[in-house]
């Protein structure tokens, strides 16, 4: 009984420490730095969040220490306190309002990444999904020019 435990032991030793050395390799390590990138423009028939979206992070030690993600407009206005009003005026309070949560939305994801350091790790947030794509593929290709 004592050799079967022994030996039981020794296979799930074995298996951790075989587990803990692949996931160890599959974790990528970038460089320091600041690196900035960008999503691709989207479009919909709506009007409603089309745009893109640009990030620009910072790397020090190995780690994202700063991150700020920015929208804009497909003509490459930022989206501010300004975004969905018409001619600076608020024409509809809906869309202003939705627009406003889905800007405030945004900025969180910078946030979250700084906190988690693992951008699949954040969820979308509601009323930002649309720049939740752009923030996730912004971010990917900024890490792809910090991979060591």
């Amino acid at each position: 009984m004592r050799k079967t435990f022994v030996k039981l032991l020794s296979i799930l030793t074995v298996s951790v420490l075989s587990l803990g050395a692949f996931s160890a390799c599959g974790k990528k390590t970038y460089k320091d730095g600041t690196y900035t990138g960008q999503s691709e423009v989207y479009i919909d028939d709506s009007e409603e969040g089309n745009g893109y979206g640009v990030v620009t992070l910072t790397i020090e030690g190995g780690v994202i220490t700063e991150c700020e993600f920015l929208t804009y407009e497909p003509d490459g206005t930022l989206k501010d306190e300004n975004y969905g009003t018409q001619n600076g005026e608020v024409a509809n309070e809906g869309f202003y309002t939705r627009a406003q949560r889905a800007l405030a939305g945004s900025r969180e994801y910078a946030r979250l990444l700084v906190e988690t350091q693992d951008y699949h790790s954040i969820d979308a947030i509601s009323g930002a999904t649309i720049s939740y794509g752009q923030f996730m593929e912004a971010v990917d290709n900024a890490l792809s020019q910090a991979e060591a």
